[in-house]
């Protein structure tokens, strides 16, 4: 399966209405955390940059772990033209991506209900290979720009042989959850009265101080680009800013 022919990352309207879960999306364990509208799903997508691809090659299972970004109902990735990964799932095989993000510690008063505070999203779809190189080229300049807004402009033009051993693979998401646990512990009501320590213990994942590449010809300033990254910026918050920068125009 290919590309219709165009790189679809264009979409900045507000999302709309939600993915209708299956069995095979559907929260069972605790599905009052479950969310399926597109508003919680694409927070959750939009505030990563690390998925985890889930797919079957011969009936062996295999989950690989890739940087990705959001364009409207789609997910793209990308990668060494040479990947096993690239090459099948970009067929049209069947995958799942799975993003999950760590906000917490939960220590109750029995071992059996301590737990975690997280926000995580499972996807599904079939993938498709962005091969046109005026596609793959604009999918390039979007992965950068998700992270690095402006930078785009100052890098050196990516050359015919970089875009050809660079795999751009799309995947439309067909089916979605999103599940979430926040707050703190859930004991048993006799357990209340005991004297344990219970609560939350937050987990932060921040930016720290850039480290100038020592090879840097000497002079050269931090760019303004990178202003957004200063120390102690919680990361997941910067990435969902930039997603929510309005896209250049095609």
């Amino acid at each position: 399966m290919t590309s219709p022919g165009s790189y679809g990352g264009k979409t900045s309207e507000p999302p709309e209405g939600s993915f209708e879960p299956t069995e095979v999306s559907r929260v069972k364990r605790l599905n009052k955390r479950g969310h399926y509208d597109r508003e919680t799903v694409f927070k959750v997508l939009d505030a990563g940059l690390i998925a985890h691809i889930g797919y079957v090659i011969d009936g062996q299972p295999f989950v690989t772990p890739t940087a990705y970004w959001r364009e409207g109902d789609f997910l793209y990735w990308h990668g060494s033209a040479a990947s096993r990964m690239l090459e099948h799932v970009g067929e049209g095989i069947p995958c799942s991506v799975t993003v999950t993000h760590l906000d917490g510690l939960v220590l109750a008063r029995s071992g059996f209900h301590h737990s975690i505070n997280y926000r995580s999203v499972m996807a599904f779809g079939r993938a498709f290979f962005v091969d046109e190189p005026e596609a793959k080229m604009a999918a390039f300049e979007a992965f950068v720009e998700r992270i690095f807004p402006g930078r785009w402009a100052e890098l050196r033009p990516a050359t015919k042989q970089e875009v050809k051993g660079t795999t751009v693979i799309g995947m439309k998401i067909e089916e979605a959850s999103a599940k979430i646990r926040t707050g703190g512990p859930s004991d048993d009501d006799e357990d209340y009265a005991l004297p344990i320590w219970a609560g939350v213990l937050p987990i932060r994942t921040v930016v720290g101080a850039a480290v100038p590449d020592a090879k840097m010809t000497p002079g050269i300033r931090q760019p303004a680009h990178l202003s957004i990254f200063q120390p102690e910026t919680e990361f997941d918050a910067l990435m969902t800013r930039t997603a929510a920068l309005p896209k250049a125009a095609e």
